[in-house]
């Protein structure tokens, strides 16, 4: 079953849609600056009346005030979004009304404001003809008649070209701003494409080096796992030499699919692979431990955390069991995941020292731990890191939760 809806209107009511369109919505200064003109009409037509009562003393006082008035309305609602129109019916109302006459210059004013000068010239031209023929009506002699008329013709003028000047500024005033707009729209492109182009000359180099020297592992290792003669253990840790430098070259293409990856892309393509998160701890140490490390893992009273906060918790005890391993080869490891107070998570990776703290010759030194601190000041976080008193070295951090 349809239903039809149908809105009634109070007898008598405007419609909506005409009064929006003819009094549009205005900002206070927009308000303020339509008071002031028609304040501006009023206040120059109410000197003008003043002028003819003193003079001629009219007997049309009553239509005056009431023209008058209706005017003021008209210049307060309509001076924006019917600029011609208005200052047309102004023009053809002073017929009747020497309050209207004389304050018509302010209706051209915004005419000249908000039209293009082909129109304000015409309306304009409309007025001192006007004025003209209703002054010869009137003339009480030739030389009242025309210092009249020279009066109008120049305050038309004027008021003529001060809206033009006015238009003009704000003309101006736009195109410099759109100027600057463009300049910052442009320089923001450039700067784009430059850190585009920087991400693809890393992209490349990255592919090019470390892809093919990882590959090289992986095929070593592939060889020397079914080598003939190999003994168990030595066929063992190659498989996980083959298989970790298998899972590397998958990072890498990763890594490097995100450095070509360019900011207008929609997105739409291969879909990446599934970030690890903190439940995929307990396989991050048995990787490390077939590898030959010897790991302790405690994960106490784990609360729920984000993706994004376990991506991280991820990563962080990653580059710790790397970094002991390059710098303590063989020592024992213990990680720590647990809730920490300020509604954290608390991370800790201990190793022993060597003896003596002498540096491996791995390269790479301090690199990894720039990059953590990174990472960790990304989600607002805390690191600290160094040597303890128990002859230790103790990497620690403090992840938020709530974000």
């Amino acid at each position: 079953m349809i239903k039809s809806h149908v809105t009634r209107t109070a007898p008598g009511a405007p419609p909506t849609g005409l009064v929006r369109r003819l009094v549009p919505r205005r900002t206070r200064r927009e308000w303020a600056a339509d008071l002031g003109y028609a304040l501006g009409a009023l206040g120059l037509g109410s000197l003008i009346l003043a002028t003819a009562l003193q003079e001629d003393n009219p007997p049309g006082v009553l239509l005056e005030v009431v023209l008058g008035g209706v005017m003021f309305v008209a210049m307060l609602l309509l001076r924006r979004s019917r600029p011609t129109g208005l200052t047309v019916t102004w023009i053809l109302v002073g017929f009747f009304s020497a309050a209207v006459t004389g304050s018509a210059p302010v209706a051209l004013l915004s005419l000249a404001i908000h039209r293009p000068w082909r129109a304000v010239a015409s309306v304009a031209a409309l007025d001192i003809t006007l004025v003209t023929g209703t002054f010869w009506v009137g003339a009480t002699s030739a030389r009242a008649y025309w210092t009249s008329v020279l009066a109008m013709t120049l305050l038309i003028t004027t008021a003529v070209a001060t809206g033009m000047l006015i238009r003009s500024q704000r003309e101006l005033t736009a195109s410099w701003r759109e100027r600057a707009r463009q300049a910052e729209e442009g320089q923001r492109l450039r700067v784009e494409e430059a850190r585009h182009l920087e991400r693809e000359r890393l992209a490349r180099e990255m592919h090019d080096v470390l892809a093919h020297r990882i590959s090289l592992l992986a095929i070593h290792a592939g060889a020397l796992e079914y080598r003939a003669g190999a003994s168990p253990e030595e066929a063992r840790a190659a498989e996980v030499i083959r298989q970790c430098a298998f899972e590397a070259l998958e990072d890498l293409r990763e890594v490097i699919g995100v450095l070509r990856a360019h900011p207008d892309d929609d997105g739409d393509g291969e879909p990446e692979r599934p970030q690890p998160v903190l439940n995929d701890l307990p396989a991050l140490i048995e990787e490390s431990r077939l590898a030959g490390a010897t790991v302790d893992l405690d994960l106490a009273n784990l609360p729920s955390v984000s993706g994004r906060t376990g991506r991280h918790a991820y990563r962080i005890v990653q580059e710790g069991l790397t970094n002991a391993r390059k710098h303590a080869p063989g020592a024992r490891v213990r990680v720590l995941v647990a809730p920490a107070p300020d509604d954290g998570l608390a991370i800790e990776v201990v190793n022993r020292l060597p003896l003596g703290h002498r540096p491996t010759a791995i390269p790479g030194a301090g690199a990894g731990l720039i990059g953590l601190r990174e990472r960790v000041a990304l989600i607002g976080g805390r690191l600290d890191h160094g040597p303890t008193t128990d002859g230790d070295f103790s990497l620690r951090v403090w992840l938020p939760l709530a974000k």
